[in-house]
Order: C-alpha cells, then sequence, then structure tokens
C-alpha cells in the first residue's frame, strides 16, 4: 500500500466515528446528496436499439440549414454491404442472364442468402426475388516447378422481380 492510500483510509476512519453534526457543511452537502441518490429511482440511460437499427442502413438527417422551408436531406449510411458484396461479375455467362434478369456478383464466403438480399436492397434499392449461392473451388495453379492454389470463392446469382433492373455494365 502506498502513503496515499494510507492517509485516504486514516481520513475515512475518522470521518465515520464523527457525527454529521461535527462534520462541516460541506460534509453535510455531501451526505444530502448521497441520500437523495439513493432514493431517487435509477433512469435509463441508452434508449434500446430496435433490431432494424442493429442491421441494415441506417438513415442519418443531414444538420439542416440557416432556411427552415428546406426539406432535409437524409443521407445513408451504409452496413455490411459493402463487405458482402465484393464485386459485379461481368462475363459472358453473366450477361446472359442479365436477359433473364438475373445478375451476378462474388461476395464473401461467410455470407449467407439473407445477408446478400439485404445488401442488394440497401446498395441498389431493389429487394431480390431469389438468391442462389455456388461456392466456387479455387484452380489449382503452377508456375514452372511450383504449385500452389487460388482461394476458394463464392458466386451469388440474383433475380429481380419482373420490370426491374440494376446498371452494373456502365462503365464497362
Amino acid at each position: 500500500m502506498g502513503i496515499f492510500s494510507r492517509k485516504q483510509k486514516k481520513q475515512d476512519k475518522e470521518a465515520a466515528g464523527k457525527k454529521p453534526e461535527d462534520l462541516g457543511a460541506a460534509a453535510k452537502k455531501d451526505s444530502a446528496k448521497a441520500k437523495a441518490a439513493i432514493n431517487e429511482p435509477r433512469k435509463k440511460e441508452e434508449k434500446k436499439q430496435s433490431m432494424k437499427d442493429l442491421y441494415g442502413a441506417q438513415e442519418i438527417k443531414a444538420p439542416s440549414s440557416i432556411k427552415p422551408g428546406k426539406k432535409e436531406k437524409k443521407i445513408r449510411q451504409y452496413g455490411n454491404a459493402y463487405k458482402v458484396l465484393i464485386k459485379p461479375l461481368i462475363t459472358e455467362k453473366a450477361a446472359n442472364l442479365g436477359a433473364e434478369n438475373k445478375y451476378v456478383f462474388e461476395v464473401a464466403v461467410s455470407a449467407n442468402k439473407i445477408e446478400i438480399a439485404k445488401a442488394i436492397n440497401e446498395v441498389y434499392g431493389i429487394k431480390p426475388a431469389s438468391v442462389n449461392i455456388i461456392n466456387m473451388r479455387g484452380k489449382k495453379v503452377r508456375s514452372g516447378r511450383f504449385q500452389g492454389k487460388r482461394k476458394n470463392w463464392k458466386k451469388a446469382i440474383i433475380m429481380l422481380p419482373p420490370g426491374k433492373t440494376i446498371n452494373i455494365y456502365e462503365g464497362v
């Protein structure tokens, strides 16, 4: 034990032996505050969050301008959508599936169908009709006498409802 803690203990023992009348005005105020804190019911500091707040996109209102008549813009904040959807696959086969209103994405290996559907809805604003997943095994590769293997990955084929489209091939 250090000197500081010994002094503190000694002061606490002396204060415990004295009556409130013997203590100064400051000590009376402290004891009154302590009694009031004990008697008051504890208040909840944080609000309970709903499941919708915990998962999916959270919309935050931008600070409003000086002019009160203008509408507030909503800034969209993405959750795990860009961790789930890695990239759209742009291949000849995927382009042919586009005619059937199906789109192909490379997704995280740990993602499931529900997470993928939520991510598509969050990023593109369209709820998919169905999601199919394919686990792709990494190919065995060889460079000279050295052998190796590419990493495994996951492919998702998303079917959208009729009349809905996603612009994936804009920059291609």
